[in-house]
């Protein structure tokens, strides 16, 4: 019967890093669309990966229901197929968001600005994180699990920094020349925007850092499913043990 249950729980890990790499490959996808203006087919192939994620985060949320009612795991086995459908849902949500930096692309095509920020750093150092959350969760490695949460402030870092050379640059050019268009994403951004400006840079700018902030939450699920406490309970601990 556990032979049986491990063997599941390795096909549960292994559809794990096959979503994990299909992140990564969208956004590295999202960022060559931005960076280099591609036509349409790499932008169409990016939001098809999009797609293939929705579809993996059913098919793994469909393995978790079955081994959570056929087997009824409890304390770390049930820890880890619960940690396993929260992150699902992040990784579901970074699918999204590197869709969303594609619509976002043509806004800024041919800008000059976008090759001058790092952006290209920035969106490595989030597939780093994405990879390592992942590997983290299958090797079962809390020392990964926590170096991704604490690259999480490289990722800000980064964010910052673009987001000041972006608003001193916006606020350089502000009055010379009228707004065009109004971007909407997510119901949660509503900003004015034309075709090379510094403002769709910085929301694409904001979606990966949003992705890092997946990426971590991630990490956390992991570090849930190995020692049985969140983030903030294990600090508490830490603090009440000084």
């Amino acid at each position: 019967m556990r032979n049986k249950f491990d063997e599941q729980l390795d096909y549960l890990n292994k559809e794990m890093v096959e979503m994990g790499n299909l992140c990564e490959k969208v956004i590295s996808g999202a960022i060559e669309v931005t960076m280099s203006d591609k036509d349409g087919k790499l932008a169409h192939e990016v939001l098809e990966t999009d797609s293939e994620i929705d579809r993996k985060e059913r098919e793994i949320e469909n393995i978790c229901m079955k081994l959570l009612l056929r087997q009824q795991p409890v304390a770390r086995d049930l820890r880890v197929i619960s940690s396993a459908l929260k992150m699902i849902s992040d990784m579901e949500r970074i699918g999204d968001q590197a869709a969303d930096i594609v619509e976002l692309s043509k806004y800024v095509e041919g800008s000059k600005i976008k090759n001058e920020i790092h952006l290209d750093e920035m969106s490595k150092e989030v597939i780093k994180m994405v990879t390592g959350s992942v590997d983290s969760f299958v090797s079962k490695d809390l020392y990964l699990a926590r170096t991704v949460i604490i690259s999480d402030d490289i990722v800000d870092n980064y964010f910052d920094d673009i987001k000041k050379k972006l608003i001193a640059l916006i606020a350089k050019t502000d009055g010379e020349g009228e707004t065009n268009y109004t971007v909407t994403l997510n119901e949660e951004i509503i900003l004015p925007i034309q075709p090379g400006d510094e403002v769709g840079t910085l929301m694409i700018a904001k979606y990966l850092e949003r992705i890092g902030d997946h990426a971590t939450n991630i990490a956390e699920w992991v570090e849930y499913s190995i020692l049985g406490k969140h983030d903030e309970e294990i600090d508490k601990d830490l603090d009440e043990n000084k």
